[in-house]
């Protein structure tokens, strides 16, 4: 059975891409643009990994991967940040939030199936 992806991307064109790579790779790819829906339709699909984008409309990325860690149904989903905002301490932050590894966009296929196939396995 394949594996599920989640994907949360506010951006169309970054949200099609992954959906995409993800799916001609073997993988189920779901997505979700809105921050206020990612807690429910991670609960409803059960994802394997979920890509969490920062900088979401109505609630940051950040905030997003707390909640999921706090839910017993969904803390141990594998997540992993994708943002373009890679300065100083952003890494850290992103971890001390609960994100397993991060990307930084521009998002290369290689490094997101890389990381994806990595936490699926784990």
């Amino acid at each position: 059975m394949s594996k599920r992806v989640l994907v949360v991307e506010d951006d169309l064109l970054n949200r099609m891409y992954l959906c995409a790579v993800l799916e001609g790779n073997g993988f189920v790819a779901d997505s979700v643009s809105d921050g206020a829906h990612v807690v429910e339709t991670a609960r409803r699909l059960r994802p394997d990994v979920i890509t969490m984008d920062i900088n979401l409309p109505n609630v940051s990325g950040l905030e997003l991967i707390k909640r999921l860690r706090a839910d017993a149904e969904l803390k141990q989903i594998p997540i992993f940040a994708v943002t373009a905002y890679v300065g100083k301490g952003e890494e850290s932050r992103i971890r001390k939030a609960g994100a397993d590894d991060f990307l930084a966009k521009p998002i290369k296929m290689k490094a997101l199936l890389d990381t994806v196939n990595r936490l699926v396995e784990r």
